[in-house]
């Protein structure tokens, strides 16, 4: 029976002694006797109040206990994740070798947590101590990678340097050369930018864009430099080369590519250093241009970037 149950049967019992009680006994034994009665009921409803607001608090102790852990679990889950990406991006056998042991020490704490109820606050105080020491060590593991990976970096473009000039002085060994030349073309390959999302737009004297080309007074070329972490970083000259409808080329002067000179429309410099980088580049109109397809290419670091092909009016 629950507590209200059983304070009402006391209640009831309670009402049923006092008549009887009334009717046996005179005024000096009942009014002491009925105060008496009334503190003790009155004791009985702040015991059910008391027990009630307890088990209230018991119950949001227990959801927030809950909470907490299903949060610990989900960041088990994703150190142990973390674990597997880091692997992809490192070839020390040692290392992921340790970052093996970590990853499955990280699982059996997770498992060991599923298995844990709630309520069990020692326990539940253990996983989250253990936790923070695998918070700890990913982080070393983090930082430990990064500086390997940037040492890989620059041992790779250095050995490209020096590779390069004993290919020139040396033909001693051909299969030496031969692999280092193949190293050499993959950093290089690696290492080459790439423009994507190529806008080309008129514009009219205000800076808007214009659906004619006849009326425009500039041209716009917008694109954008994607992410890569193998590019050199600093200053890169950007160049664009925009042929017309006629075959000519908008012309500002000339660079090198694939051992020849060819013309360029419009360069810029910026600063790259190796995330996502937007450019804008404009060529102002001085005569009058027809429509018809008009094509657009980008140049850096002697390599074509990007390149597309617009129909305008």
């Amino acid at each position: 029976m629950c507590i209200f149950g059983i304070f009402l049967s006391f209640l009831s019992d309670f009402s049923y002694f006092c008549t009887t009680v009334m009717m046996n006994m005179n005024k000096k034994i009942i009014i002491p006797l009925v105060a008496l009665l009334v503190v003790l009921a009155g004791g009985v409803v702040y015991l059910f109040l008391s027990l009630n607001a307890e088990k209230e608090n018991t119950r949001q102790m227990q959801e927030l206990a809950e909470l907490d852990k299903k949060e610990m679990e989900n960041e088990y889950r994703e150190f142990a994740n973390q674990y597997s990406e880091m692997m992809t991006k490192i070839n020390n056998d040692s290392i992921i070798a340790q970052l093996t042991q970590e990853q499955l020490r990280t699982q059996q704490l997770l498992k060991e947590l599923q298995q844990t109820k709630s309520h069990d606050a020692a326990e539940i105080a253990r996983l989250k101590k253990e936790l923070a020491q695998v918070r700890a060590v990913l982080r070393e593991y983090v930082i430990q990678i990064d500086s390997l990976n940037r040492l890989n970096e620059h041992l790779t473009a250095e050995n490209a340097r020096v590779n390069s000039a004993l290919a020139e002085s040396n033909r001693q060994n051909e299969a030496l050369t031969s692999e280092k030349a193949s190293l050499t073309e993959k950093v290089a390959i690696a290492a080459q930018l790439d423009a994507t999302g190529i806008n080309f737009m008129p514009l009219n004297k205000k800076g808007k864009e214009e659906k004619k080309v006849s009326k425009a007074k500039q041209l716009k070329v917008d694109f954008t430099i994607s992410r890569n972490v193998t590019a050199q970083s600093g200053m890169k000259t950007i160049y664009v080369r925009i042929i017309t409808p006629t075959g000519s080329v908008l012309s500002a002067g000339t660079i090198p590519y694939e051992n020849k000179n060819i013309e360029y429309s419009i360069k810029k410099q910026i600063e790259y250093n190796g995330e996502t980088t937007p450019v804008t580049m404009f060529w102002n109109i001085h005569e009058v241009h027809s429509a018809g397809t008009y094509q657009v290419a980008i140049f850096c670091d002697g390599q074509m970037i990007g390149s597309k092909s617009f129909a305008v009016k």
